[in-house]
């Protein structure tokens, strides 16, 4: 156990932050289902609107440390190319 009260705040802050980043990833996981569910039924409408839904949510991780800047820009090319398969 933790013998100073900073090592006590630190366990706080590390929970707070993980249930926060946790909570961030798990949005994120389901804006890119929602996202590939509308690529699937090619609905182009839905996908344009959930593409955007997810770019900005991806760009805030981003932002926050939460994923890495290339793997951002990875997955914001292939909703590009998705979308752009849908009206091809």
């Amino acid at each position: 156990m933790a013998n100073t009260q900073s090592a006590l705040k630190n366990i706080r802050k590390n929970r707070t932050n993980y249930l926060r980043n946790r909570s961030a990833a798990s949005r994120l996981k389901t804006l890119e289902k929602n996202f590939l569910s509308q690529v699937e039924e090619k609905n182009q409408s839905g996908a344009t609107a959930a593409a955007a839904s997810l770019i900005s949510a991806l760009d805030r991780a981003c932002k926050g440390n939460l994923i890495h800047r290339n793997k951002v820009a990875r997955k914001k090319s292939r909703c590009a190319s998705l979308i752009a398969g849908l009206s091809a």
